[in-house]
């Protein structure tokens, strides 16, 4: 039996795990699926079209399935969809879909997001990400994985996060971010090569020389950046690098360095 407390409001038409444990004063709404072993603190709300998957923790004042920030959302029926084993801390907010977008907020796995950040409409979060205290993220934002975010950062609406990449606190991301790399300041300019995240992968000692190589090649020597991309795609590069120099490519044909901000004229 699903452990509830009873001043907690939840709908019987939501579809809840049996061993789910929902807390105090705790709002659960019609239409949300929360999968098994999910936690659920005091005072949290879901609502709205949400799925919520396996073993993930929601801590009190989170509110996850809220309308989203949007002038142009009129109530449709969009969607937050979230996968297994993450943790929202206190008040974080995840906003549903627009209908502009996606129609909906996607987050994967393993994801941990502390107190006050938040995950504005049609984001797509991949796994392992990890975003320190009051990170915001604007619509259409896509965070890739294993990516850290440092306390008071900001995202632009359609910006890319790249994968491993770090975003140093307080900092203010305006173009797409490079997979590997770290990124600081106001607007943010790549200060080096996240050494630390890419070691915890279990990058080889090949793959870290090459994207080091890359990193100097690009943001250190005398090259253009589209010399410096044209000569590492000559080369018979490691996926990593591969990895790097198609995300820089996407900048390029982006709008104001945002591959995902081209979606715009799609009707995205």
């Amino acid at each position: 039996m699903t452990n509830i407390h009873p001043t907690a409001i939840v709908s019987p038409k939501a579809q809840i795990a049996t061993d789910v444990e929902i807390g105090a004063c705790a709002v659960i709404e019609d239409n949300v699926k929360i999968g098994s072993g999910t936690k659920i603190w005091p005072h949290a709300i879901i609502t709205g079209h949400s799925t919520i998957g396996k073993n993930n923790k929601i801590y009190p004042f989170v509110s996850i399935g809220l309308p989203p920030q949007d002038l142009s959302y009129k109530g449709e029926p969009t969607e937050v969809i979230i996968g297994d084993n993450n943790t929202f801390r206190e008040c974080v907010t995840v906003n549903l879909g627009a209908v502009k977008g996606e129609s909906r907020t996607v987050i994967g796995n393993n994801n941990f997001i502390m107190a006050y950040s938040h995950i504005a409409h049609d984001c797509i979060l991949e796994d392992n990400i990890v975003m320190a205290n009051g990170v915001q993220l604007a619509g259409h934002v896509k965070v890739e994985k294993f990516v850290t975010f440092s306390g008071l950062a900001g995202a632009h609406h359609f910006a890319t996060i790249g994968q491993s990449a770090f975003v140093g606190g307080v900092s203010r991301v305006v173009q797409d971010v490079p997979p590997y790399m770290m990124v600081q300041g106001n607007p943010t300019k790549v200060r080096a090569v996240n050494l630390v995240g890419i070691e915890r992968r279990g990058f080889s000692p090949e793959a870290i020389k090459a994207i080091r190589n890359a990193y100097k090649l690009i943001w250190h020597s005398k090259n253009t950046p589209s010399q410096a991309i044209k000569m590492l795609e000559k080369k018979d590069n490691l996926p990593e690098v591969a990895i790097l120099v198609e995300a820089l490519r996407a900048m390029q044909k982006g709008v104001e360095g945002r591959a995902r901000e081209a979606l715009r004229k799609t009707g995205y």
